[in-house]
């Protein structure tokens, strides 16, 4: 089921729904700044489940949990002072952080579990942090890619009327905002388990402030 929505200002209904879908074990789906991504409440097993199902990989993988404040990221991540400081110059941007795993999440992700790490973001998209807002906690999502869909053209243009047609009923509800400008970029990878913040790989998010 596909939701129209403005990117900037979303009908807090519709978010609700969205939002009750993913308490009920479903999946959603919508754009970042990066990518369009399939959500699933990490609290929840069957979604968790539908979510490693549709991406056809073994529950060890990480997915990345999506954050709208610190104090959500800090219920399942472990952010030290050094860390905190670099991250509120930062946040939101197109990052995604890596630290050690506080118990709450590792009770619920096989592969936070076994390394003991987890990987957050803090979208700078108005629709992503409005809909993190309305649902109240943290969920983890996985990005779509041209090859998953099994499109012609590696960098095909992704929209929520294809994305319907190819997942069909796996998905509970698209939340569509119609045009939207991708960055062209995945995510800057900071991993901060050491205590030190190490680039892992340099993309959308700018690090001359670790430098």
């Amino acid at each position: 089921m596909i939701e129209y929505v403005v990117a900037h200002n979303p009908d807090d209904r519709i978010l609700l729904k969205a939002s009750q879908i993913l308490r009920n074990g479903g999946l959603i789906c919508f754009p970042t700044e990066t990518n369009w991504v399939i959500v699933a409440d990490p609290f929840n097993k069957e979604g968790i489940e539908k979510l490693y199902r549709l991406r056809h990989v073994d529950n060890t993988k990480h997915f990345t949990v999506l954050c709208d404040t610190f104090k959500k990221a800090q219920e399942v991540s472990l952010i030290d002072d050094n860390a905190f400081r670099i991250l509120k110059k930062i946040i939101p941007g197109s990052y995604t952080f890596i630290f050690e795993a506080q118990k709450k999440i590792t009770k619920h992700l096989k592969a936070s579990k076994s390394d003991k790490e987890v990987g957050i973001r803090f979208p700078p998209s108005k629709l992503v942090q409005k809909f993190l807002d309305c649902h109240g906690e943290v969920v983890i999502c996985s990005h779509l890619t041209s090859t998953m869909m099994e499109l012609e053209e590696e960098n095909s243009i992704i929209y929520g009327a294809l994305i319907e047609d190819y997942f069909g009923s796996q998905i509970g509800m698209i939340l569509d905002p119609g045009e939207y400008d991708f960055l062209g970029l995945s995510t800057t990878i900071i991993d901060f388990t050491s205590g030190a913040p190490e680039i892992i790989r340099e993309g959308a998010g700018q690090v001359d402030f670790l430098h």
